[in-house]
């Protein structure tokens, strides 16, 4: 165990851009913990996928290269796939939605991640997924023309996929601009941020207005990294990581909603979804649901998960 005076560099990767929001608030929040601290506690970053894609940056954080990474729920299934019952396509239909669930499954999926040596120290949310194209997509013919990003480390996304009919390239976050510019893919996912931030956007003109799903992250640090660290400091970390956490997602709701109009006035085009390829879409995503319950999350926390949602939405009548 560290005493307060020991200082500890806690290195932390995410493929966030230098510069962009979630950046600007990571950078807030380690300046708030090392005043703090009294210097203790500093954070060294590494923005913008420069110590790879989230896989590999949760390799280096077990081999004690890294003390954390902030990483999307791809890269938190990775270490506790159930997390990704929050990201189930079509499950949710408004950020209030999202926020009731998540807040009241949120202690049992913190847990779990201490009893895989991991440290859930803040959510942080990517947004709404939309589906970006070079050209539009308004049919399930469109689809089957595209060439779609798949993430290689999403099983998640590879199965609805495949419910649908779309045959998606399987890359990593940092190739996919590199695989746009070249034409190897002309299609991929994201939030109207995350496109902007990555600059996605230089090659994709269109936007579906439908919304697949909506994305989340997290902070999270080893617990071997946190366990080092004075007791009085570990409660500094997780009092500014829950005010990071209030930051981010507000702050990341907002920014995407900026993030949309900046793309429209750069030429991005939000193509409006035909009813008949959204209940396409919706039928594939449940099918989806329970053919992964057992598989990458349990069908109790699924059922959680569907509980609490008719829960909110019977209070909302």
């Amino acid at each position: 165990m560290a005493t307060p005076s020991s200082a500890q560099t806690l290195k932390v990767a995410t493929l966030a851009p230098a510069g962009s929001a979630w950046m600007n608030l990571f950078d807030e929040a380690s300046r708030n913990i090392t005043q703090k601290t009294g210097g203790r506690v500093k954070f060294k970053y590494f923005p913008g996928g420069v110590q790879g894609d989230e896989k590999d940056s949760i390799r280096k954080v077990k081999a004690g290269q890294l003390a954390g990474t902030a990483i999307t729920s791809v890269g938190l299934g990775q270490i506790y796939p159930d997390v990704r019952v929050l990201e189930l396509p079509f499950m949710f239909d408004e950020d209030a939605e999202v926020d009731y669930v998540r807040d009241r499954l949120g202690p049992e999926l913190q847990k779990r991640f201490e009893e895989k040596g991991w440290v859930l120290l803040a959510w942080g949310d990517v947004g709404w997924v939309h589906l970006f194209s070079t050209a539009p997509i308004k049919s399930k013919a469109d689809l089957t023309k595209v060439k779609m990003w798949a993430w290689t480390d999403d099983p998640l996304v590879r199965r609805l996929f495949s419910a649908i009919g779309i045959n998606g390239v399987a890359l990593g976050v940092p190739e996919v601009l590199p695989a746009l510019q070249t034409g190897m893919i002309n299609a991929a996912y994201g939030s109207a941020l995350s496109t902007l931030a990555l600059q996605w956007y230089t090659r994709l003109k269109y936007m579906t207005e439908m919304r697949t799903s909506y994305s989340v992250g997290g902070a999270v640090v080893s617990k071997k990294a946190f366990d080092q660290l004075a007791p009085s400091d570990q409660k500094i970390l997780r009092e500014e990581a829950k005010r990071l956490e209030l930051k981010l997602i507000a702050q990341i709701r907002k920014d995407n909603v900026a993030a949309l109009t900046a793309l429209k006035k750069q030429g991005l085009q939000v193509v409006p979804t035909p009813p008949e390829l959204v209940k396409e879409f919706r039928a594939g995503a449940e099918k989806v649901w329970y053919e992964l319950a057992g598989q990458l999350y349990s069908k109790e926390l699924l059922e959680k998960v569907k509980a609490l949602r008719a829960e909110y939405r019977s209070a909302r009548k």
